[in-house]
């Protein structure tokens, strides 16, 4: 394809839907931008360059104003890296796509495009820039679709794994490039409503970097976890700088998080009755299994034990309320749920051969001993609760006698 067939073409397309793309351009150095503008009006077409900027922390504050469809950047600046603006763009322009231009080498570019809608390098060739706007009118033509579904309520699921629920649909599991935006998500979306320091979140994360470089990935991996939301449709869900830039604060907007529902939910049941134990039920039902539960997370240790406990006090007392009515088999079945989530947990072990035992059935007492007793021997190599074994003891000779 020739430049005047681009050309023609991207004049074509923009023009199509009712306006030019508008473009922002930022580079410290002021040939690269008059080559790049050239380019993009001229032999691109399509294209409205609104700005041109050697001073990247006033293009931020333009861009804000000016709200361009992309914003190519150069990612070695002397006074401040392209990857910090990038991510100041990213959270006063969330619309906006952004082009690193670089002279890195392939290695370097790597980590760029991770997280931007593509890269260039420099100097900037036709070719490649053609199919950096083809990509462009691709990701601007999926947004109509998108912008639907940002009007719909989801779900942020945290039982056992992060999990993204859309109305109508099927739980899916969002797509994280990194672990490190995986985790990083998961501990603001954790510390929700709150500033976390950018010296908490660079120790928790990266350890063993030094500040420059820690500061570095941290910026990255901010604009990945914005690039992440922006795909899945989580518009709502936003992060910001604190005060004086001191760190990030996540906040959900309208999107719920099944744990915080299930707790509030909890929180509002009065004790079981006839009356009310359909919503004990479903309140039971609600609760999938551990927070964070698929991750090795140091920190989200406190709050999964705290959100077990108060499961497991709940299951404990609707098979409490089923025994007292006499519904043997209902109370079974809460503590085979209880089980079935936390076979560790010898308090339904007990309950069931109870239960069994009630209803007279030796061999399910006697099964339900030898599998508490097992799994404690496997897993935590530890001898069964000793008032377990004086009652399965006790139960064991009177049934011999």
């Amino acid at each position: 394809m020739s430049r005047g067939d681009i050309a023609i073409y991207m004049e074509n397309y923009w023009w199509g839907r009712g306006n030019p793309m508008r473009a922002m351009l930022i580079d410290d150095e002021h040939l690269p931008l008059m080559h790049l503008k050239k380019m993009l009006e001229r032999d691109i077409g399509g294209v409205e360059v609104i700005g041109t900027y050697s001073d990247p922390l006033e293009a931020v504050e333009i861009a804000q104003v000016q709200k361009p469809d992309v914003v190519f950047l150069d990612i070695n600046m002397p006074e401040i890296s392209g990857l910090e603006i990038g991510e100041q763009l990213q959270a006063c322009v969330p619309g906006a796509e952004i082009v690193f231009v670089t002279g890195y080498d392939r290695y370097a570019v790597d980590a760029f495009e991770l997280c931007a809608l593509d890269y260039v390098m420099k100097p900037v060739q036709l070719e490649r820039l053609q199919k950096t706007m083809e990509r462009l009118k691709g990701k601007i033509a999926a947004e109509p679709e998108k912008a639907q579904e940002n009007e719909r309520p989801v779900v942020i699921s945290c039982f056992n794994q992060i999990k993204l629920e859309l109305p109508d649909k099927e739980p899916h599991i969002i797509k994280w490039r990194t672990a490190k935006s995986l985790e990083l998500f998961a501990y603001l979306l954790h510390n929700r409503n709150r500033v976390v320091d950018k010296e908490s979140l660079i120790e928790l994360l990266w350890p063993d970097c030094d500040i420059t470089k820690g500061v570095t990935q941290l910026y990255t991996t901010i604009y990945l976890i914005r690039q992440t939301l922006k795909r899945n449709g989580l518009g709502d869900v936003s992060i910001s700088k604190g005060n004086l830039e001191a760190g990030y604060k996540l906040t959900t907007g309208s999107a719920k998080v099944d744990t915080e529902e299930w707790e509030a939910h909890l929180k509002q049941l009065s004790v079981p009755t006839r009356q009310t134990i359909d919503e004990h039920e479903q309140v039971l039902d609600m609760y999938k299994g551990d927070y964070l539960g698929n991750y090795d997370f140091l920190w989200a240790e406190h709050e999964r034990e705290r959100l077990r406990r108060l499961y497991l006090g709940h299951a404990e007392n609707v098979s409490a309320f089923y025994m007292e009515e006499g519904n043997l088999e209902a109370a079974i079945h809460v503590n085979q749920r209880m089980q079935q989530l936390y076979p560790l947990e010898e308090a339904s072990y007990f309950s069931l051969m109870k239960l069994y035992d009630a209803l007279g059935n030796r061999a399910a007492v006697e099964e339900q001993f030898w599998l508490l007793s097992l799994r404690w021997e496997q897993e935590l190599d530890a001898q069964v609760n000793p008032d377990i074994a004086f009652w399965y003891d006790h139960w064991k000779r009177s049934e011999s006698s």
